[in-house]
């Protein structure tokens, strides 16, 4: 079922169950002002049945209730009850007649005599009061209304009478009233609510379909794909977080083409070596001791590079994929510092640069695995040494921050400064014209920051002019 049925079925059952609920309120609304309409008007009937119950008690009614009988002179209880049958109202009306202990002593149904009746409620109507009440009398419920007969003598004994009116007539009123303008207003709703629903679906359905189709794209290979989905709503925050997610898996791609183009020169070099050099050991092409010492001399220095490139490469994978371990402990960054300081100053001093360590006094050991530290450190001094520019020393220091110790590698670099969004980049070199066996392979300062980052630390470049900074920052 697509997202567009299934809005469109949605706000079908919303607006159904919304007009059921605001029906059955109506209808209790409307019921209760029907009811309350019916007993006010049942009040009304019983204060002008009263009058008319007093004068058919006499033997010959008079012409007022005030009067009295004529003669004082009753009328006989087969005489009495025909007249007060006579006074009955239509539509299923009936009269009660009951004593002062209310027990019903008549009932034009034949049906309640001698049972016990009570009205709690009182009202008054106009200048008369009349007792007003719900009654269940045989399975049946009705609004009653009634009102005394004075202390008049009564041929049944009755001092009180209650007009009693069915309920059941009263529902199906107010259901009748209803049932029209509810349906009317349900189909209404239900039009305008599946109008907009449709528009609704067609709004939330198109840039769905669209990323659907764009990720299908991406996933046959289409890395440019994009969407045109923008706004500050959901669709349009996802809109741009596709984009996004594109963006970073078609870099994502062209890096490992990159990375395998760059693996694969870096591979050559040496692997051309190796085959050349051990093909002329073999077939007798050199003829000194001299020329085959210096060839299996070189066939070892490719072979060592090689090695190097594959443990560089399984590093940084590891390093990556978070499985390198680490052995978290307390370190003595100055001495690591100054240790590594002293086994590049050879190589240092091939060159003729000065190496400088300003070191605070009193720095609190860091908090990470020591032999990873001496590695990143030992490759942010072989940059350094490897790029600097004889003419200025490679400074060194080390200062306490806020809960860090913070360690800064600085030189000028000869030639083109590298640009410092990407001198982390894997095969990265700021040198272009360096081969890569005076430069490296360009992936020590990669791992040095993948180190940096599982040690909780931090490492980046600060470049200015041809000053090039690096900057690593470890916990304590």
């Amino acid at each position: 079922m697509s997202l567009r049925v299934r809005l469109l079925l949605a706000a079908a059952g919303i607006v159904g169950v919304s007009l059921l609920i605001s029906g059955f309120l109506a209808l209790v609304l409307v019921r209760s002002l029907e009811f309350d309409s019916a007993q006010l008007a049942l009040d009304r009937e019983a204060l002008t049945v009263q009058p008319r119950l007093l004068r058919a008690a006499c033997a010959f009614p008079p012409a007022t209730v005030t009067a009295g009988c004529p003669g004082g002179r009753l009328a006989d209880a087969v005489t009495y009850s025909d007249r007060v049958n006579g006074l009955v109202p239509g539509g299923g009306d009936r009269i009660l007649l009951l004593t002062a202990a209310n027990s019903v002593s008549f009932d034009s149904a034949d049906q309640a005599v001698g049972l016990q009746v009570q009205l709690a409620r009182v009202r008054r109507v106009g200048t008369g009061t009349a007792s007003e009440g719900s009654l269940q009398i045989g399975g049946t419920t009705y609004l009653g209304s009634g009102s005394s007969l004075a202390a008049r003598r009564n041929p049944l004994g009755a001092n009180k009478f209650v007009l009693l009116r069915s309920t059941a007539s009263l529902n199906g009123l107010a259901l009748a009233q209803l049932l029209p303008i509810f349906v009317e207003a349900a189909l209404l709703a239900l039009a305008i609510a599946l109008a907009l629903a449709l528009i609704l679906s067609r709004a939330v359905g198109r840039p769905v379909s669209e990323l659907a189709a764009a990720a299908e794209a991406i996933a046959g290979g289409d890395y440019s794909r994009r969407v045109a989905i923008t706004g500050r709503d959901e669709l349009g925050v996802l809109g741009t977080s596709f984009n996004r997610m594109a963006a970073a898996v078609e870099n994502a791609r062209t890096q490992q083409r990159d990375f395998l183009a760059n693996v694969s020169h870096e591979l050559k070099t040496p692997l051309t070596s190796l085959i050349g050099f051990s093909e002329a050991l073999g077939d007798g092409s050199l003829h000194t001791d001299a020329e085959r010492s210096r060839a299996a001399e070189i066939i070892n220095e490719e072979a060592e590079r090689v090695l190097r490139l594959s443990q560089e490469l399984l590093d940084l994978a590891r390093v990556e994929a978070g499985q390198l371990p680490m052995n978290p402990g307390q370190v003595d960054l100055r001495a690591v510092v100054e240790q590594e300081i002293e086994i590049m100053r050879p190589r240092a001093v091939k060159r003729n640069l000065a190496m400088v360590l300003d070191a605070a006094d009193g720095l609190p050991p860091v908090r990470a695995d020591q032999d990873r530290v001496r590695q990143v450190v030992a490759n942010l001094l072989d940059n350094a040494v490897k790029y600097a520019d004889p003419a200025a020393p490679v400074d060194v220091a080390i200062r306490n921050g806020a809960g860090r110790v913070e360690v800064k590698v600085g030189n000028r670099v000869t030639g083109s400064a590298p640009d410092p969004e990407r001198i982390f980049e894997r095969f990265y070199r700021g040198d272009p014209s360096r081969s890569s066996a005076a430069g490296g392979v360009g992936l020590g300062l990669s791992i040095s920051r993948e180190l940096a980052t599982a040690m909780g630390g931090r490492l980046w470049a600060e470049v200015r002019d041809s000053e090039v900074e690096l900057r690593l920052t470890l916990p304590l």
